[in-house]
């Protein structure tokens, strides 16, 4: 079931598992250019019963941006991508978490009143806000952003998609700020642009 491509990129050859995704390249400028391109950081960590990608996704494809359109941020953060985009971002073999496969992995870590401190990374977050990152989830706050363009929230705030919907037009997603322990829930419009974090199927 697993399909393996081999992708030729100016760095090298890249390889994620033997799972990788076609996506448009990267032109610099932060919006997909139409080159060929692979998603490279799928590389996964157990944690109780569920393998997740370690990494925010970083697949350059359309309805996704680089914080402030500039590719270090996706080199350090990931993409953000829209809701419907988010939905089929993942390469094959892996999915966006519904809602009850985030619960398994918050739960696991003590529950969503302090699984933010044990999942978040322990670099990366301002004003000290890190985390211990107990199980290698290696939590960044990547930010957002919204309809009207402005990005926000990078350094103090990682908003991560679910694949439940709350309405026609909002979607939950799962939250971690710098200055807090948890974990939430929230939802917002499937318009904003958030970062995905890949769960194995």
């Amino acid at each position: 079931m697993t399909k393996t491509r081999g992708f030729l990129l100016t760095a090298g050859v890249c390889l994620a598992l033997t799972l990788t995704q076609s996506c448009s390249g990267d032109d610099g400028g932060g919006e997909p250019s139409g080159e060929s391109n692979v998603c490279t950081n799928l590389e996964p960590v157990t944690i109780d019963s569920q393998v997740w990608a370690k990494k925010n996704l970083d697949c350059d494809i359309a309805g996704s941006k680089c914080y402030n359109n500039d590719p270090a941020n996706c080199t350090k953060y990931g993409r953000l991508y829209d809701w419907n985009t988010a939905i089929t971002a993942c390469p094959s073999g892996w999915h966006l978490p519904t809602d009850a496969e985030w619960d398994i992995l918050v739960d696991f870590a003590g529950g969503s009143s302090v699984a933010g401190a044990k999942l978040k990374a322990t670099s990366g977050w301002k004003n000290n806000g890190n985390g211990t990152d107990n199980y290698g989830f290696n939590a960044l706050p990547g930010g957002g952003s919204y309809s009207n363009g402005n990005f926000d929230l990078v350094g103090g705030s990682g908003h991560w998609w679910s694949a439940s919907e709350g309405s026609s037009s909002d979607a939950y997603f799962r939250g971690m700020d710098y200055g807090s322990e948890d974990a939430y829930w929230d939802y917002t419009g499937k318009s904003n642009l958030y970062s995905v974090r890949c769960v194995q199927d």
